[in-house]
């Protein structure tokens, strides 16, 4: 058998396109440096384990040199992950391309129960994406969690991936173990094209998560790192798209009294214009002015 230095370099010769440029890499160079110091322990689950490697470092000539010497693609790596699953996250497609060929199964799930499809869609790989779409891969298979790949999608306002994700066939209103669907992920985050993008699609804009929190509550709430702009104008498509300002979740608070609560004074602006109830209590019997985090909010609600 020849030996896997001679192998790798081999190989080179032969390719795929637009392998070289990744080989060249210092990355890649450097893995190599490591295959030819480690040749002789090369065997069973180190060579299986240099293949998850080499997907990672997106290095397709050492990848082949490893499928030649041997190395499993249903093999799988602590996480429960096969080679083709790693390759999907660092969106390797020279690599899933010499997997494929192998027999790699795009179906396979690790132990979280992620298929490639669904962590290609997590890391935004979208060419990795487009490869495993073309290889039939299924949109619609969650993980544990229920999270599917436009869910992942949504969650990263990735409209391309959404968009191609939903011409695949993906299913806009499911939802994950917590009741949450793509569009209360893309409101918590106010992201307020996708949000736009996925209404258009027929996302529901009633349906609520485990805790009775709507679209608009999570837009009321978003993610301090978003703009506060951003947040109206996502409340706003949510509110005109038929959004219930009086919907309470399961603590009896609504958008108005969420919004108060997260200091976002804008918000609260324009869900009193929506005609929100400032005199509304929650189950504890609060106040959105009772909850507000400032006093600038207070006065507002007074």
């Amino acid at each position: 058998m020849l030996r896997l230095s001679a192998l790798i370099i081999s190989l080179s010769l032969v390719s795929p396109v637009g392998a070289a440029a990744r080989d060249g890499s210092q990355a890649c160079n450097g893995f190599v440096q490591h295959l030819r110091q480690q040749d002789r322990l090369l065997d069973g689950r180190p060579l299986h384990e240099a293949l998850f490697q080499a997907a990672a470092l997106d290095c397709p000539t050492a990848a082949q040199g490893l499928l030649n010497r041997g190395a499993s693609v249903h093999a799988r790596n602590g996480q429960g992950a096969s080679a083709l699953a790693v390759a999907a996250s660092q969106g390797s497609v020279a690599v899933a391309d010499l997997l494929g060929a192998a027999g790699a199964d795009i179906a396979l799930r690790d132990l979280s129960g992620a298929t490639p499809l669904l962590r290609a869609a997590q890391h935004g790989r979208r060419e990795m994406v487009d490869w495993l779409l073309a290889a039939e891969a299924d949109v619609a298979v969650p993980d544990k969690q229920g999270i599917t790949p436009l869910i992942a999608a949504a969650f990263n306002g990735d409209r391309r991936m959404i968009e191609t994700l939903l011409d695949a066939g993906a299913q806009v209103n499911v939802a994950d173990a917590a009741g949450k669907t793509a569009l209360i992920y893309a409101a918590g985050r106010a992201y307020f094209n996708v949000v736009a993008q996925l209404l258009a699609a027929g996302a529901d804009v009633t349906a609520t998560d485990a805790h009775d929190l709507t679209a608009l509550a999570w837009a009321a709430g978003h993610a301090n790192d978003a703009p506060e702009p951003d947040g109206v104008a996502t409340a706003t498509l949510l509110l005109d798209a038929g959004a219930d300002v009086a919907q309470h979740d399961d603590r009896g608070r609504d958008a108005l009294m969420i919004a108060a609560n997260r200091g976002h004074a804008q918000m609260v602006d324009l869900l009193l214009v929506q005609g929100a109830d400032r005199r509304r209590t929650d189950l504890s019997g609060q106040t959105a002015a009772d909850l507000a985090a400032t006093p600038e909010i207070a006065a507002l609600l007074h």
